[in-house]
């Protein structure tokens, strides 16, 4: 599976100019990284205002003005940024995620070129765990990206860029699969079974305990100054918030998060993606608190793109899919795109990069139009032996509109550059899904597929419980059959114990307006989840928008389980 894709002390940058060119957009700017001694949190110091309780929270549809202070004012200065952004931090533990605890009372571990041991005590209370570690060849010492669960990035991509993999296991930290007043894992061990803490933010905790013992192991293996993080689906939304919350993180890769993850909380009703409710319920991915804005998410003082925004000026590679609705990606792509201004105006905006345009639409897949700029990226963040710029390859079936969800503008703020000016001088990449004059708050039309009439109970992020370790094969589209009008083909992604099926749904020589696939599965699969379609037992039918496809067009659906799902067949129906 392929993602493709920190930290800083900084006063200020030289603003950016958008550039625009051969359909791909791309920020320049000045450099808007530079090293530092490892600070997980640079605004701890910054005095934060009373947060607002509950109760008395306004609504507003519109994305909350990430430039705004909690005092009502604005930020003027890329200095006042990490006052700021410690105000964002804390609104989004009250509200969002559960509080992230401090560095406790005592850290100690080890760090091999097989393994990381960490042990923590705080209070009296002690818990410890572990993380594999897979070095590149050479000498080192090596940058490091973590890969939840395995899951996540191509790993031979990463260590071909020169970065060591390390396979960090969430699950030992934040168990799912308990109930919100009985939490385990090391976290809930030291901080209380009861803890409104949810997991990614738990899961954020682990892996600042990681570079903690990294840090302090001296850096003969390992280097503690240049870290990354990347995870797909579930392990997407842990990654995302993993960025967001440590500093040290200097690249941050999510793959498709899906609810809970990158896509605007204000988005998510009118798009159909996974409901509020349902990823909330799912598992106790998000913190207690967060249970009263389900149903009212325009409630809520914080959205994710102010979360994108917490990751500026370090490097953010989001990765998307566009062809999956339940994920979310036009909701994704405009939260990129709301967290993209807060880069530019401080002078970061060759740091982000979003990319949804892709061909492959199995869930968690591999991408080979994300392994460049995954290398890239590492180069850039890791190993600082690139320059080259951040872009954005929006696809046009999932392109968000920015200016439909704000009433605030970017200010220019003001301020010097404390880091040095990169050699960039690549040509923007192309993408086909951007034409030169759209800027990155314009919107493509958007497909049929994404219609927000559809409102599925759950996601494709919803995996069946998975062993970190034990990483998805693909397999190639299996032939299909046709019944009269239409064609079904299967691709499969294939993971032991559990599996992802995408449904390619051709009609023949003349249009049709409805259709129905009837599937064959091996004995002792389950289906846990759909999209895109209307399911019954085995068989699907389409769903309101997807129905009518032109002649020699095609649609998608998709379902996943558990259980082995290779051999699964399908025949195509035309109504």
């Amino acid at each position: 599976m392929k993602i493709r894709s920190g930290r800083l002390a900084f006063v200020a940058l030289a603003v950016a100019a958008l550039l625009v060119g051969a359909g791909a957009l791309v920020l320049h700017s000045p450099d808007a990284v530079a090293a530092s001694a490892g600070v997980e949190d640079e605004g701890a110091g910054c005095s934060v205002p009373a947060l607002p309780d509950a109760g008395s929270l306004p609504t507003n549809a519109k994305l909350p003005d990430p430039f705004k202070k909690l005092d009502g004012s604005r930020i003027t200065n890329k200095s006042d940024w990490t006052c700021r952004r410690e105000e964002i931090k804390k609104l989004a533990e009250k509200f969002v995620y559960g509080e992230k605890p401090a560095k406790p009372q005592t850290v100690s571990g080890t760090v091999s070129r097989t393994s990381i041991t960490v042990n923590v005590t705080n209070a009296g209370k002690s818990a410890s765990y572990s993380a594999a570690v897979d070095l590149p060849s050479g000498t080192g010492p090596f940058p490091a990206v973590f890969v939840l669960g395995g899951f996540g990035a191509d790993t031979a991509a990463i260590k071909a860029a020169g970065a060591a993999v390390i396979t960090y296991d969430p699950y030992a930290v934040g168990k799912e699969g308990t109930p919100r007043t009985n939490k385990q894992g090391a976290f809930y061990t030291i901080y209380g079974a009861n803890s409104s803490t949810g997991l990614l933010m738990a899961w954020a905790w682990g892996v600042s305990r990681l570079i903690d013992v990294i840090e302090q192991s001296g850096g003969s293996i390992l280097r503690g100054d240049a870290t990354g993080v990347t995870g797909c689906s579930r392990f997407g939304k842990g990654a995302f918030v993993i960025g967001a919350f440590d500093q040290r993180i200097q690249l941050t890769m999510p793959i498709e998060s899906g609810s809970a993850g990158v896509p605007i909380f204000r988005g998510i009703p009118g798009e159909g993606a996974q409901s509020l409710s349902s990823a909330y319920g799912e598992q106790p991915w998000l913190g207690d608190a967060f249970g009263s804005f389900t149903s009212s998410p325009n409630r809520l003082p914080v959205d994710t793109h102010e979360m994108v925004a917490m990751v500026a000026p370090r490097g953010l590679f989001i990765m998307d899919n566009p062809h999956i609705v339940n994920l979310g990606p036009k909701s994704a792509s405009v939260a990129a795109l709301g967290g993209a201004e807060v880069y530019k105006a401080l002078g970061a905006g060759d740091s982000i990069t979003y990319w949804s345009d892709i061909q492959d639409g199995n869930h968690c897949a591999n991408r080979p139009e994300w392994r460049t700029p995954l290398q890239q990226n590492i180069q850039r963040y890791l190993l600082k032996t690139s320059s080259a710029p951040g872009s954005f390859h929006v696809s046009s079936k999932a392109s968000g509109n920015l200016a439909e969800w704000r009433d605030w503008t970017t200010p220019t703020l003001g301020g010097g550059t404390t880091s040095p000016t990169p050699s960039a001088s690549q040509s923007p990449s192309a993408s086909p899904s951007q034409s030169p004059s759209q800027s990155p708050s314009q919107s493509a039309s958007q497909s049929p597929s994404q219609s927000p009439s559809q409102s599925p109970s759950q996601s494709p992020s919803q995996s069946a419980s998975q062993s970190p370790s034990q990483s998805p094969s693909q397999s190639p589209s299996q032939s299909g059959g046709s019944n009269g009008g239409c064609t079904a083909s299967v691709s499969l992604n294939q993971w032991t114990g559990g599996f992802v099926v995408t449904v390619k749904v051709t009609a023949g020589s003349a249009p049709i307006s409805g259709w129905t696939v009837n599937t064959t599965l091996p004995s002792g699969t389950t289906i846990t989840n759909t999209w895109n379609a209307t399911r019954s037992g085995n068989s699907f039918s389409n769903v309101q928008y997807n129905g009518s496809v032109p002649a020699g067009q095609s649609t998608e659906f998709g379902f996943q389980g558990t259980g082995t799902a290779t051999g699964t067949t399908a025949t195509c129906a035309a109504r």
